[in-house]
C-alpha cells in the first residue's frame, strides 16, 4: 500500500487576516478553488519548493456556526526555519505574539489569526541560547 501526504485542512473565519499570516511564515497562494453552490473557498498555501505540501485554508462564505470555540480541529501545523530567532522577531514585528518563545534556540509556537497553533522548528541543531527569547515568558496556550 502506498500512501502520499496531500495537505492540512484548516477552517479560517477570516480569510484576508489568515492568508496575510500564513505569508507572514513565508506560504504563498498556489491555488483557489471558489464554490458557488458550497458557497466556500478553499486557498491552498506552502513554502517555496514545497509545493505539493499545502495548507488548505477552508472559508464558509456564510460563517461557520460548527467551528468550535477554540478553533482546535488538530494539534499544530510545523515548519522548520533557518533562523528561529530570525523568524520569531519578523513575526513579533508584524504584531504576532510569540506563545512559546524559543528560549532554548529551537522551538516556538505561535497561533494564527484563527486559533491554530503553529509549532517553529530551528533546522539543523539548536541555536545557542540568546535575548531576547531566553527570558521571554511564554503567554497562553500553543
Amino acid at each position: 500500500m502506498a500512501i502520499r501526504y496531500l495537505h492540512t485542512m484548516v477552517r479560517v473565519l477570516d480569510l484576508e487576516k489568515s492568508i496575510a499570516f500564513y505569508k507572514l511564515l513565508g506560504l504563498k497562494e498556489t491555488r483557489r478553488y471558489d464554490n458557488e453552490g458550497g458557497r466556500f473557498t478553499l486557498v491552498f498555501m506552502a513554502p517555496s519548493g514545497q509545493e505539493d505540501c499545502p495548507v488548505e485554508l477552508t472559508y464558509n462564505w456564510d460563517g461557520d456556526p460548527g467551528l468550535p470555540s477554540d478553533g482546535r480541529h488538530f494539534g499544530h501545523l510545523a515548519y522548520e526555519v533557518d533562523d528561529i530567532y530570525a523568524t520569531c522577531a519578523h513575526l513579533q514585528a508584524h504584531g504576532v505574539l510569540i506563545n512559546r518563545p524559543p528560549r532554548d534556540g529551537r522551538m516556538a509556537f505561535v497561533r494564527s489569526p484563527d486559533n491554530v497553533s503553529v509549532e517553529l522548528l530551528q533546522k539543523g541543531g539548536a541555536k545557542a541560547p540568546a535575548e531576547p527569547w531566553v527570558s521571554m515568558a511564554s503567554v497562553g496556550h500553543w
